[in-house]
């Protein structure tokens, strides 16, 4: 999915539904002293969010490892986001939640939390990305704290000169060898055998993933384990996954194809089925 080319009307900031134009934070806030906080992005199809529970789930588990009181419960937090989605009326979107450290008198000590709603209208383009491909370089890094969705993506960031220079789309983290994640998906190969795989540690694990590893499992061996950058550059497919991009194949790893330079049998079963599984879709 894409973002589409206009505002945001109206966001949340705490308890108070405001035009997007005029929403702000204070500098104090750590989020912004110290990079400090959390977040989550889901999609909402057919004004109606998709895999709602799971991403509450993550971001109620985001928000405790990082010590930050949510100040709301489910059914709240649930209450703001009919809010927001009744007053902007996009039929498709991308919401995100993000939970700030706070107003920090000392820009060291956690405060009280900001809570953020934001929400952008997407279209559909699921079908589109399958056929487009990706190109990954691999760099050495891991995300700190990796099973919390934070809002740190300094190396992300740092490395989109390296990324280009390197005639890729996006990087592929490693730790000793054993490939980890991209920054905002995550991984999978497809063996020689047809068996599914993705890597078990250091990795934030996505929701896409999550439903890619159940509805595989009903077709395909499936692994979690760890994946050497030998093995991954020898896979017969390859893709990501992520909320926005669904199922993206990957083409390319430091410059050598992987597959046949078009979705897999395994990739496009599997995008077939994701579609099948969302409710809203």
């Amino acid at each position: 999915m894409r973002p589409l080319k206009m505002s945001e009307p109206y966001v949340l900031i705490n308890d108070d539904l405001v035009p997007a134009e005029k929403a702000s934070l204070l500098v104090s806030d750590l989020a912004i002293q110290r990079g400090y906080g959390i977040f989550d992005f889901f999609k909402a199809l057919h004004h109606t969010p998709v895999f709602i529970d799971e991403h509450l789930d993550r971001f109620f588990h985001s928000a405790a490892e990082l010590r930050l009181p949510i100040g709301k419960n489910r059914e709240e937090l649930a209450a703001l986001l009919q809010t927001l989605m009744q007053k902007n009326g996009f039929p498709h979107s991308g919401i995100r939640l993000t939970l700030t450290g706070g107003y920090s008198s000392d820009g060291y000590e956690l405060e009280k939390p900001n809570l953020i709603i934001t929400q952008k209208s997407l279209s559909l383009t699921f079908r589109e990305n399958l056929q487009k491909g990706l190109r990954l370089v691999s760099y050495p890094h891991q995300r700190q704290m990796p099973e919390v969705k934070t809002i740190d993506y300094l190396m992300a960031i740092w490395l989109q000169p390296y990324i280009r220079q390197n005639g890729a789309d996006d990087v592929l983290y490693l730790r000793d060898g054993v490939v980890l994640e991209c920054p905002r998906s995550n991984f999978f190969i497809v063996t020689g055998r047809d068996t599914l795989v993705t890597p078990s540690r250091y990795v934030l694990k996505g929701i896409i993933r999550m439903k890619v590893l159940e509805l595989a499992g009903k077709q395909f061996r499936v692994e979690e384990r760890d994946i050497t950058l030998e093995e991954a550059r020898a896979a017969k497919e390859a893709f990501i996954t992520s909320t926005t991009k669904h199922i993206l194949p990957v083409w390319s790893l430091d410059g050598q194809p992987i597959g046949e330079g078009r979705p897999g049998k395994v990739s496009q079963w599997l995008s077939d089925e994701l579609e099948r599984a969302m409710p809203a879709f």
